[in-house]
């Protein structure tokens, strides 16, 4: 079978998962989808780990415009990476939305089948388009599509709104995206990628083209400042679509951003690096300061989307530094250090997606200050958002912590460079990923502690149970492969040998200069770090540990702990989701415009006691302050200003329309 057929094969069974909208084959959707998933990861295993590139052309488009499309390893390991969370939300998704049909008649869950239909097929093309034309449909199917899966709960003001503000920026990216396939096109002299290979790009033409790239696809990306979007409708989306979303849709703005710069680009410049470098740092500490003040479980991941995104970018942006100043080696490793990120993301935020689901499947709560002690009651849940809760926090022995350390391990070759100023300020931004990696730790200590442990803050938390077993396969299957991505690292870097290959003509054969047992990223003599080995090491620590605790426990009389006399433990006498972050928000208050609010019940009276007291905050985004606002005003202002010309009156307009007329004759003569 041509390895094209089962790339075809994906997009087809996805459209065709659609046929789940309609009544008598509503059961036919999900496994339609579930078998598109299993297509697209033969596909793009097939092309990554056997290095192929097959190119074909279909009928399909403007007649003098057909679509190319290609799949080569770079395509591949994206088309992997979609694969495999389709299969999983196709897993979780038939028992999440029987708990969305409460209340709404089975036709109004047709649009998000159909929307979810096109969204999975529209990624897939965005990976095999060869051609701008192509390439900008697959983006809007992929666009408009997730803008209804936003807007599927429109019930909900919240959701129209950021539904809005996504389709508002996606559309605004694409713009900066045409403009970057216009440069490269009018140099190339064709719409497609072989013509804008072929381009012979002055480095400021270069440069410009590879601006609005990232402008396009950053935006996609959700890279500070063009992320406001991202917090807002990934929430507003079902679970399992934001788990798509945050694993896959985003990471083709990455896709975007490598696919020019690398390939059709091809000129890096050092410059270039020091862009995404710093980009990619404001993001990944902003990403994280923000979410630390969230309580919603949902907006506290999307906003640590941003921040997984920053690295991701820091680690391009090293690549490109390398590159640029004439370290190829050091460059690949950068590189590899993104795309294995960009996999190891997709896996861990979309397993903490599905889980934070199953939480709000169970409880119909997104908030932490109204959950916890849910590890009593959904253990298998627990156990699932927990190795979620490891790895994006970077803890051996899971995938997060392998991704990280490579790139730390290229920030830490920045004595090779001989500019100065990059020798300064590479290690700078390497702290600041540091000082991300422990805030994240933190709040997911926080996420995890206030929503799993404790006592339960709510009826609903109360009465949860565990959720059916299609959900907790599709979380275990993520869980699975960060652990197999974090203990076998040296067979991931091997398998991602074509795309550095394709790339940049290299591969980091060092990695693995002493086997499969120990990853080398630079040389056995500067840092080495054997994954198996810590696995084992920590398994037979803990399995020791429980076993010796085991054997020397005595029976423990259980009784209230002592509170002073005031009675029984309750749920208000716990840390909340708010005082955990109170001491990060006070040192980091200039990051957020923080508004507190305390309301204070009182007894009757003029000096009455007060009975409670509730405390509220809220963080507000600088970025969304001083840059979205301001320009939002400036653009009604100018709507109200144009608006004036609206007069009601027909002879009014068929003046407009002779005077535009006599303009454009005297243009055209």
């Amino acid at each position: 079978m041509h390895i094209l057929f089962l790339a075809y094969a994906a997009l087809i069974l996805s459209l065709g998962s659609a046929l789940g909208a309609f009544a008598p084959l509503r059961r036919a959707g999900f496994p339609l989808l579930g078998a598109a998933g299993l297509a697209a990861v033969a596909a793009g295993g097939w092309a990554l780990l056997g290095n192929v590139t097959a190119v074909a052309t279909l009928p399909l488009g403007l007649p003098w415009l057909a679509w190319h499309v290609r799949l080569d390893p770079l395509a591949g390991f994206f088309l992997l990476l979609i694969g495999v969370l389709v299969v999983a939300a196709s897993l979780y998704a038939p028992a999440y939305q029987r708990g969305l049909e409460h209340g709404r008649s089975v036709g109004t869950l047709a649009p998000l089948r159909i929307a979810t239909a096109v969204f999975v097929a529209g990624m897939y093309l965005v990976a095999l388009a060869d051609d701008a034309y192509a390439f900008m449909i697959a983006w809007e199917l992929m666009s408009v599509s997730s803008y209804v899966l936003v807007v599927f709960e429109h019930e909900e003001p919240a959701n129209r709104r950021a539904g809005f503000l996504y389709l508002l920026m996606a559309h605004v990216g694409a713009l900066a995206i045409l403009l970057a396939f216009g440069v490269l096109a009018g140099f190339g002299g064709g719409f497609t990628f072989d013509a804008m290979r072929a381009a012979a790009l002055s480095p400021l033409w270069a440069t410009v083209a590879f601006l609005l790239a990232l402008v396009g696809f950053g935006m996609k990306a959700g890279i500070v400042p063009l992320h406001a979007w991202l917090p807002e409708a990934h929430p507003a989306a079902p679970s399992h679509i934001s788990a798509l979303m945050s694993g896959a849709m985003i990471k083709m703005g990455i896709y975007g951003i490598v696919r020019v710069s690398y390939d059709l680009v091809g000129q890096i410049q050092w410059q270039w690096g020091i862009v995404l470098l710093l980009a990619g740092t404001a993001s990944a500490l902003f990403g994280v300061l923000y979410a630390l003040m969230q309580h919603d479980l949902k907006r506290l991941l999307a906003y640590h989307s941003i921040e997984n995104i920053g690295i991701i970018l820091m680690g391009l942006g090293l690549s490109m530094i390398f590159l640029g100043t004439g370290h190829p080696v050091l460059g690949t490793l950068g590189l590899v250090a993104a795309l294995y990120h960009t996999l190891n993301h997709a896996l861990f935020k979309g397993l903490l997606f599905l889980g934070a689901g199953a939480v709000l499947h169970r409880t119909h709560e997104r908030d932490l200050e109204r959950l916890g002690g849910l590890i009593g009651r959904m253990p298998f849940t627990a156990l699932f958002f927990l190795v979620g809760c490891v790895a994006i926090s970077a803890l051996p022995p899971f995938n997060g912590f392998v991704s990280e350390w490579l790139t730390f391990q290229a920030a830490l070759q920045a004595p090779a460079l001989a500019n100065g100023v990059l020798r300064a300020v590479i290690p700078l931004t390497a702290a600041v990923l540091a000082l991300a990696a422990a805030l994240a730790a933190a709040c997911f200590v926080k996420a995890y502690g206030v929503a799993f442990l404790g006592r339960a803050r709510s009826r609903h938390a109360e009465r949860a149970r565990e959720v059916p077993s299609g959900m907790l396969w599709a979380m275990g299957l993520l869980a699975g492969l960060c652990l197999l991505l974090g203990v076998l690292p040296t067979l991931v870097i091997e398998a991602l040998s074509p795309v550095t290959h394709l790339l940049v003509g290299q591969s980091l054969s060092s990695a693995s200069a002493r086997g499969w047992l120990w990853l080398t990223p630079v040389s056995p003599q500067v840092a080495s770090y054997s994954a198996p080995f810590v696995a084992v090491a920590i398994a037979v620590v803990y399995g020791v540990g429980y076993w010796y605790f085991k054997r020397r426990a005595k029976p423990v009389r259980r009784a209230y702990a002592w509170d002073c006399g005031f009675g029984a433990l309750n749920a208000r006498m716990q840390y909340t989701s708010t005082a955990f972050s109170q001491p990060i928000r006070r040192v980091f208050a200039p990051a957020w415009k923080l508004e507190e609010h305390v309301e204070a019940a009182r007894e009757p009276g003029v000096l009455g006691r007060a009975r409670s007291l509730h405390y509220r905050v809220h963080a507000l985004d600088w970025t969304w302050l001083k840059g979205y606002v301001p320009i939002g005003a400036l653009v009604l202002a100018a709507a109200r200003r144009i608006g004036r010309i609206q007069t009601g009156s027909i002879h009014t307009y068929l003046v407009y329309s002779f005077v535009t007329l006599l303009l454009f004759l005297w243009i055209i003569s």
